[in-house]
């Protein structure tokens, strides 16, 4: 059955540069981009009964911050070749909303041909296909969401330059091998009972929750599931009847799937039911998660502002839950044409302003000399007016004609009554 899936076009197809022959890519393409894939790896494909051009696809997972490459097998099925740690990806685990967020996208992407990018200024790079029919449903934006080197992140996963050689070549070998499209399958973690119980309550829970049928799908198949778009929903693996056709914003078609397939993901779905009521029951912690349409908004309008090149928080701002904006303290401006004509701006705006203000104060300084020196010249003027008020208030105050008795004191300090006292006690004892 599972072959079957495969012969009728779940299969995903593979990487590579549309329209190019082996003799175009060596001529116009860097070296890199053509470089082989390793002994080891080819080994480990010949011993696992894999074809050098057979289909690939790749899975993401952010929390682990990994990337799979996984090959299809001669039976038909996939298995896991290659594992690479990603070098940075920007945001929270959670979904892409809009342009400038900073967050890299999850959910199911097809990369074909004209995607694949030789002459990356990453080194190598290929675009994932943000946004996929969901997204445009849901209204999400964005654009040039990549798998490249370089290791820089804004949005986009980021690999080492030996990393991009690797998977570049993974899907360039395929796409040699005559496929036209692969699967990227990009998950915020592996979407277990254990996991899912530590994030039931996060509020991107639904979205992962959908996501989660596509990753079921294929751990049982071991086939990249068929993905369509209905009622603004991801749907796998489903057949719609009568011909009929999938359509991203309206009412999903009467549709069918096989018998062992349902019986497979009925039993799958009974234990993961166990394990998640048990997991429920623990207490482990999850990890920042992006809190919807809103904090994406305020983190882009920080991009736009960074874009500018105005002086905004080092790091992007985020939600709290109680509503409340966290910002770093620390400030910087993007060191970039627009940063440093917006650096120049605001030096020449700070030197305007300091002027205006020095001139101001140069100015009231004058202002009030003027108005002293009138005021001096009112006085002198008056006081020339009247000599006798000016003659008195020139002489010295007259000393007092005599002081009050009690007030005087001795040249040893004794007051004047004391030494009366005294003489009198003496001209008494003498017969004075």
């Amino acid at each position: 059955m599972f072959a079957k899936l495969a012969r009728t076009g779940f299969v995903i197809a593979a990487l590579g540069i549309s329209g190019c022959t082996n003799s175009s890519v060596e001529d116009f393409a860097p070296q890199y981009a053509n470089k082989q894939l390793p002994e080891k790896i080819l080994a480990s494909m010949r011993a696992k009964s894999m074809n050098r051009n057979s289909p690939v696809m790749a899975r993401i997972f952010k929390e682990e911050g990994v990337l799979e490459i996984w090959k299809q097998k001669t039976n038909g099925r996939y298995d896991i070749v290659a594992t690479y740690p990603i070098c940075k990806w920007s945001g929270k685990l959670g979904p892409k909303y809009t342009e400038g967020d900073r967050q890299a996208p999850e959910g199911f992407y097809t990369v074909r041909p004209s995607q694949m990018n030789p002459k990356s200024n990453y080194h190598l790079s290929f675009n994932i296909g943000f946004p996929n029919a969901y997204d445009r449903a849901n209204g999400r934006t964005g654009a040039n969401l990549m798998v490249h080197g370089a290791c820089s992140s804004s949005g986009c996963y980021s690999m080492t330059d030996p990393q991009i050689e690797e998977i570049y070549a993974f899907g360039r070998d395929a796409f040699q091998g005559g496929q036209t499209e692969f699967q990227i399958q990009a998950f915020p973690f592996r979407m277990t009972a254990a996991n899912m119980a530590r994030y039931r309550n996060d509020p991107n829970y639904e979205f992962w929750k959908m996501l989660k049928v596509g990753y079921d799908n294929f751990e049982i198949t071991k086939v990249p599931p068929k993905v369509d778009v209905c009622e603004k929903r991801y749907v796998f693996n489903q057949i719609p009847a009568n011909g009929e056709t999938f359509n991203p914003t309206g009412a999903c078609p009467a549709s069918t799937q096989p018998d062992s397939l349902k019986v497979a993901y009925s039993s799958y779905q009974k234990s993961y039911d166990s394990a998640f009521a048990s997991a429920s029951k623990m207490s482990v912690p999850a990890k920042p998660t992006i809190a919807g349409l809103k904090e994406a908004n305020i983190v882009a309008d920080w991009s736009k502002r960074r874009a500018r090149g105005e002086r905004v928080p080092i790091e992007p701002p985020s939600l709290n839950a109680d509503g409340t904006i966290s910002e770093t303290q620390r400030m910087g401006r993007i060191d970039s044409p627009a940063g440093r004509k917006m650096a120049a701006l605001d030096a020449e705006k700070a030197a305007k302003k300091k002027a205006e203000e020095e001139k101001a104060a140069a100015i009231a300084a004058a202002k009030a000399a003027k108005e002293a020196e009138k005021a001096q010249k009112l006085a002198a003027k008056e006081a020339a007016k009247h000599p006798a008020a000016q003659d008195m208030a020139a002489a010295p105050a007259p000393a007092d004609a005599a002081a009050p008795e009690n007030a005087t004191q001795t040249a040893s300090g004794e007051p004047d009554g004391a030494v009366s006292k005294l003489k009198k006690r003496l001209l008494g004892m003498f017969g004075g």
